[in-house]
């Protein structure tokens, strides 16, 4: 796709006010991610919810989101960037009024489904309308604003959700987490249909609706398998739905094949999949995404349920990973596109080093736990994770041709979802498993979480371990591995 017609005609006089909207609603979108895990124990206590039914408040989200972006990416190509980033604003704010509005766990698990479902709406569309909005020589200065504001959410997102909870506003316990994202919405909605430049969509286009159906429905499968297996005692028809499910990811590989020998447009680009390059370091990203986001549900459960945090001293002691994220970022960016397949290894070895400490931290926990024990080692893993994460995606798209670039951008975070929602199921997995046979065994909550949860950390740790044995299997790559001059990098 191009926009030649666009960049002919003078800059649009509202470009400047634009990403505020666009900010607002990214702003919103990530915080989401992050402020969910210091509310997990109050939901679980107040809502009743199961130990899988924990697992899908944070899963059901990644999820939709992931299957989301590809379909969501290509419709709004058809229809428009900003009319879908509407529709998706839209939607996100009233799915968190049914979040925050929610009587029961299966009640708040459907409208999580739709929050990621409308947050896959929106998030294609922010870079792709700051792209065309923006001249070249002002698109390097706005996209830094929306690298500052991912910063930002990580960081806000812990505190803010304990600041919530612990207010008790009206009488409330977990749920203005969500309802404070009704007004967010609303004024991101007024202000964008005001502001944000109408750009055309393309009706010839078309979207691959037996590919995003063979994919979505593999992904679920295996993840439901996975989520659900251990609460159902692993039943043979468990096992058989997540066979079902592979042989469904198989099924899609074969449709996108035969989608591009016809000619026709793929979710995912057959040339992608043939790309043997791209498609191990999409398997890279898968394993490196799925360590984080099962581990702070893990760490918010201990803390609280285990130890009698409040959400505001569990939301604080999660800080450093995110401070730590947001310096990782800044330093990042000197380094270009140099050096990346050390920068992916040390980010591997600061995640498993960093996680590793805390395990032992945990493992030898008392009665009561050290808050400020958790600094250091959260400090380094997210130093490690900031490192890695932008240094990986240029790592894998460097060899992706320019033609493909886009495609290949938008199914690496893709992968990057689908890697958070497998994590969450396996680690969620081990730690309720060895929760369960602690309580069993009549172990004091404290004890009985901090063993389950030093358990569980070996997922992450082993994850990153792995990542940095592999990021010495890429290909060594033109002078830029050596320090010397570095070709352009399409930006994750």
């Amino acid at each position: 796709m191009t926009y030649a017609a666009a960049t002919a005609t003078p800059p649009d006089p509202r470009r400047w006010l634009s990403p505020a909207v666009l900010l607002i609603a990214n702003f919103m979108n990530l915080i989401d991610v992050t402020i969910v895990n210091v509310a997990l124990p109050s939901m679980r206590e107040g809502l009743g919810a199961s130990d899988s039914q924990i697992e899908w408040v944070v899963a059901a989200y990644v999820l939709a989101f992931a299957l989301g972006l590809l379909p969501f990416g290509r419709l709004g190509d058809i229809v428009g960037r900003t009319q879908m980033f509407l529709w998706g604003a839209v939607g996100f704010t009233a799915a968190s009024a049914l979040c925050g509005l929610s009587g029961s766990i299966e009640m708040l698990i459907a409208a999580r489904v739709i929050q990621g479902l409308a947050g896959a709406m929106m998030a294609p569309q922010v870079l792709a309308i700051a792209t065309v909005t923006f001249p070249a020589e002002e698109r390097g200065q706005a996209f830094s604003l929306f690298g500052l504001s991912a910063g930002l959410a990580s960081v806000c997102g812990p505190i803010l959700g304990g600041v919530l909870i612990d207010a008790q506003l009206f009488g409330m316990d977990w749920e203005p987490i969500f309802l404070v994202n009704v007004p967010i919405g609303i004024v991101a909605i007024i202000a964008g249909w005001f502001l944000i430049p109408r750009l055309p969509g393309h009706g010839e286009l078309r979207n691959d609706f037996v590919g995003i159906g063979l994919f979505g429905a593999g992904i679920v499968a295996i993840v439901y398998g996975i989520v659900e297996g251990e609460p159902l005692g692993w039943p043979l028809w468990i096992w058989l739905l997540i066979g079902a499910g592979l042989a469904l990811i198989g099924a899609f590989y074969l449709w996108q094949r035969h989608r591009a020998a016809q000619g026709q447009p793929q979710l995912l680009n057959y040339d992608l999949l043939r790309n043997r390059d791209y498609m191990f370091g999409a398997l890279v990203v898968t394993i490196y995404a799925s360590g984080i986001p099962g581990m702070f549900m893990v760490i918010s459960l201990l803390l609280q349920s285990g130890f009698g945090f409040s959400p505001l001293q569990s939301g604080l002691t999660n800080t450093p990973f995110s401070v730590g994220v947001l310096l990782a970022s800044f330093i990042a960016a000197r380094f270009g596109s140099h050096y990346l397949r050390a920068r992916v290894a040390a980010a591997g070895a600061m995640l498993a080093g960093g996680i590793l400490w805390l395990h032992f931290v945990i493992q030898s926990a008392g009665d009561t736990i050290n808050s400020w024990s958790f600094l250091v080692p959260l400090l380094i893993a997210g130093i490690g994770l900031g490192t890695g994460f932008s240094s990986l995606f240029q790592l894998v798209l460097r060899n992706v041709p320019p033609r493909d670039a886009g495609a290949g951008s938008g199914a690496l975070q893709a992968f990057q979802q689908v890697g958070g929602a497998i994590g969450i199921a396996i680690v969620g997995q081990i730690f309720f498993t060895e929760l369960a046979g602690n309580f069993a065994a009549g172990q004091a909550p404290n004890a009985a979480f901090a063993e389950a949860a030093s358990l569980a950390l070996w997922y992450q740790v082993i994850s990153f371990v792995l990542v940095l044995l592999l990021a010495f299997r890429f290909r060594p790559s033109n002078p830029k591995e050596h320090g010397g001059p570095s070709p352009v990098v399409v930006e994750a």
